[in-house]
């Protein structure tokens, strides 16, 4: 059975033409521009504005002209995750998207899921002459995973709806009117090298198998960050054994969390029996340690070749492996507000390390600014002790929560209707673009909600099929729900 049988027929068609594009961050243009010319094939109104992101209008439903203008919003990009073995290109492969107990995923990388599902019903509402629907813009934005330039970017006075649906959580029956602010940091520093000494063999380490996810909705589940388990592994065995660093490498994105790490070590040739005993050991203490979170946790050494005969000196392999250490990863502090929610974290999401050069890609987040000030400082302090460059970048403000929104009642009186059970009304730790869109459109109201995602920025994502059936119920029973303009509503947002 192919994806494009699913019910319902229109979203899952449209996603899976979607999983035949290849759309990483930065690279999601051809998509957009497929789905352009797809609009205007059928008459519809498209727009570019000064970044990129593709605006869509179709004309209200008969009958439905006087109710509030609509926005649906979904980005286009997907977060490129594969496991190591896997031959994938992102750039020129298609997604391979599998059924598997009542679940969509991908084979051996992420599906993209997040946010695909979100462009696929907003496609399929853009299609279907069986949607009722006032006024409708769909708002297709770019890069969301790679920093949010098109949210970023996006240029106020183009939108004219009042409400705002985003398309881009991941938990069915959850309505979010909330999210983290966040900000990137990078660190480097140069490092010093010298030919392997004497008597030195060189050794392969690899730990992986952890189950990886994303940094803002995964982030309190404290699963293993591959980097900070191989560098407490390598902290333990360089002074023991007087070992060198040749490189070190884990984790590919800012916002995934590590699922696995790799290095190079040399050690002197009479203690390779002894190394291989501590890596064993180290592996069962990690095992007993996060049995529970990560079952398929391995760790491994074998024999390897020097490429160019070089490693770190003995002074800066030591220096690199204790920023690693030192550098914070996971939750900083909950929430005193909103019970069970994350208020400041920190992803440590890419190392790299070589004979020359150590960098760092972290990723905070925050619902609050000073508690994203203060993470912030904190890097900072410890990039001056130990002499590293640093840069703060692709900072994005928090979405504060409106409980009083006329989006918000509209979803929630729908659900209830559908489902005879009032939704659960939450504030996500994950940054969304409605902080960004808010910021370009102050009036606009907004709520996000979605399908039930699992393993989202990992190989291991999927999406539960029964819940897009729901998702897609909602949506369409939401916009032909939309209540009538006032006449103060009259006038479009962007002329406000």
């Amino acid at each position: 059975m192919s994806i494009e049988q699913l019910s319902p027929p229109q979203l899952w068609q449209h996603f899976a033409q979607i999983c035949r594009f290849p759309r990483p961050s930065k690279h999601e243009t051809a998509l957009r521009d497929h789905i352009q010319a797809w609009a205007q094939a059928r008459g519809l109104s498209t727009q570019l504005d000064r970044v990129g992101n593709l605006i869509i209008r179709k004309a209200a439903s008969a009958g439905m002209e006087n109710r509030l203008g609509v926005v649906l919003q979904a980005h286009l990009d997907m977060v490129a995750q594969k496991n190591e073995a896997t031959k994938h290109d992102f750039i020129r492969d298609p997604i391979q998207p599998r059924i598997v107990d009542g679940w969509v995923s991908a084979c051996g990388t992420t599906l993209g899921a997040d946010n695909g599902i979100g462009v696929a019903a907003a496609l399929a509402v853009l299609e279907s002459p069986e949607v009722v629907h006032g006024p409708l813009e769909v708002l297709f934005t770019l890069d969301e995973e790679a920093g949010m330039s098109g949210a970023q970017g996006l240029e106020p006075g183009l939108l004219q709806g009042h409400l705002l649906l985003n398309l881009d959580t991941e938990d069915w029956g959850e309505i979010y009117v909330g999210c983290a602010g966040g900000m990137d940091i990078s660190l480097n520093r140069s490092l010093h090298h010298e030919a392997l000494p004497a008597g030195y063999v060189v050794r392969d380490l690899v730990l992986n198998g952890l189950k990886g996810g994303h940094s803002g909705v995964d982030i309190h589940l404290e699963r293993g960050n591959a980097i900070k388990l191989l560098a407490r592994l390598l902290s333990e065995a360089i002074p023991r054994f007087d070992a060198r660093l040749l490189n070190f490498r884990g984790g590919t994105l800012r916002n995934a969390l590590p699922r696995e790490a790799f290095a190079q070590l040399a050690i002197p040739a009479c203690d390779a029996v002894q190394f291989a005993r501590c890596v064993e050991l180290f592996k069962q203490i990690l095992q007993a340690e996060l049995g529970e979170s990560e079952p398929a946790l391995h760790l491994s050494v074998s024999d390897a070749e020097a490429g160019n005969s070089l490693a770190l000196t003995a002074a800066d392999t030591v220096l690199a492996i204790d920023l690693l250490l030192a550098l914070p990863h996971g939750v900083r502090r909950w929430s005193q507000q909103i019970a069970g929610v994350v208020e400041t974290s920190n992803n440590l999401g890419v190392v790299k390390i070589d004979e020359r050069r150590f960098e760092a890609v972290l990723m905070l987040r925050s619902l609050t600014d000073s508690g994203l000030h203060e993470l912030q400082t904190m890097i900072e302090a410890l990039a001056r002790l130990a002499r590293l460059g640093v840069e703060a970048s692709g900072a994005y403000p928090g979405w504060a929560p409106d409980t009083d929104s006329a989006a918000l009642k509209l979803l929630q009186d729908v659900y209830q209707q559908l489902y005879g059970h009032a939704p659960a009304v939450k504030v996500i730790h994950a940054g969304l673009e409605c902080g960004l869109i808010g910021r370009a459109y102050p009036e606009l109201e907004m709520v996000s909600f979605g399908p039930t995602i699992r393993g989202a920025h990992s190989p291991d994502e999927r999406v539960e099929i029964s819940s897009v059936a729901q998702f897609w119920q909602l949506l369409q029973s939401a916009l032909a729900a939309v209540a009538e303009k006032t006449e103060a509503e009259s006038t479009p947002i962007a002329q406000k």
